[in-house]
């Protein structure tokens, strides 16, 4: 398996990908394939931390990370979203997903990015270092039960004074 940067030859496969991946999530808005292509088309898409696994010629999983400013009146922090992140279903469990993950923490950390921010299950990403985003004074601009609303400091203290609202 090889980690890589998405080409725009990949954009048809990952649409599919994320589709059928969330087919069978424990949460899905059905839609999260259409989200991915409207952050590839936005301002905060960072073409280095949309990745994709590959196997044998075959995208098996993908992630995206993307700019996501954390606002508290006139100030603005720069952190990133994770998501979405998806592993095709015959190959779940294996660590696909944690090498994504680890990957793109990598990546970013090269690029200088302090944080991390998503909505997902508390089960699965604390043992990447998230923590309840209230823990740090941020919250989600929606409702979303807190717990599932999570941040990760990349560099150490990155999150320190930092406090506000995220929506994606």
């Amino acid at each position: 398996m090889i980690i890589r940067e998405e080409a725009k030859e990949d954009f048809g496969q990952i649409y599919d990908l994320v589709k059928v991946a969330f087919e069978t999530a424990k949460v899905s808005n059905g839609k999260e394939q259409d989200y991915v292509n409207q952050l590839r088309n936005s301002e905060n898409y960072i073409p280095e931390l949309a990745l994709v696994a590959e196997e044998n010629g075959k995208l098996i999983g993908q992630i995206m990370l993307t700019k996501m400013p954390i606002i508290n009146g006139e100030i603005k922090h720069e952190t990133l979203l994770l998501g979405p992140i998806s592993v095709v279903l015959e190959l779940r469990n294996k660590g696909i997903g944690s090498q994504l993950i680890k990957e793109s923490f990598r990546r970013a950390k090269q690029l200088k990015y302090g944080s991390v921010v998503l909505v997902g299950d508390p089960a699965y990403y604390h043992r990447f270092g998230f923590r309840p985003s209230v823990d740090f004074n941020i919250k989600y601009a929606h409702f979303i039960p807190d717990e599932n609303v999570m941040a990760c400091e990349l560099i150490p203290n990155a999150l320190q004074g930092v406090s506000g609202t995220f929506c994606c």
